[in-house]
């Protein structure tokens, strides 16, 4: 069936802009981000992106303008040959405490439900402790990633990944787990 792996993806795939992505435009991805995507696309991962966007709930921007957002990146993911099969994110803000936003599992529940998979053991890649949380949680190896501006907080952190598992930025793991595999 292949191999999986979870993004998280402000951060990691794009520029965090410390607020929200609200438009197309607003998305920039990070140097090497989009390569690297395609690089695992080509090496037989199927790729999921696992991202809290309380923009919705406090409707700053709404289902379909997040969906543009997506379709932006998807588009400029295609010109390098790359894809991402499934995008899962949490609409909620932190206050309505929900199961789905990270460092909760049910964003990687509903990827295993949606394609029938399991990700225990699976590499899921962040720059915030809530992700590393999620996916130790839900039994997957978490990868930190230090594009995000949170790196350091987390290197401090009871929860960061070993020191092989820690790198400058997602070409540089995505290579880590192409050559592991």
């Amino acid at each position: 069936m292949g191999d999986y792996i979870v993004l998280d993806r402000d951060g990691v795939i794009n520029v965090d802009l410390m607020t929200y992505v609200t438009k197309p435009e607003e998305f920039k991805p990070i140097p090497g981000s989009l390569d690297a995507i395609a690089n695992l696309n080509k090496n037989g991962f199927k790729v999921f992106i696992a991202t809290n966007q309380a923009c919705i709930e406090k409707e700053i921007i709404s289902e379909a303008q997040l969906s543009d957002i997506h379709d932006y990146m998807k588009a400029l993911l295609e010109e390098k040959g790359g894809k991402i099969d499934y995008i899962a994110f949490c609409p909620h803000a932190p206050e309505t405490k929900c199961l789905c936003r990270k460092p909760e599992t049910g964003l990687l529940e509903e990827i295993e439900n949606k394609f029938n998979i399991k990700l225990q053991g699976k590499y899921f890649i962040g720059d915030k402790e809530s992700d590393i949380i999620a996916g130790l949680n839900h039994g997957c190896e978490p990868i930190l990633i230090q594009t995000g501006g949170y790196g350091e907080k987390v290197l401090q952190s009871n929860n960061c990944p070993p020191s092989e598992h820690c790198f400058d930025n997602l070409y540089d793991a995505c290579e880590f787990i192409i050559n592991k595999k």
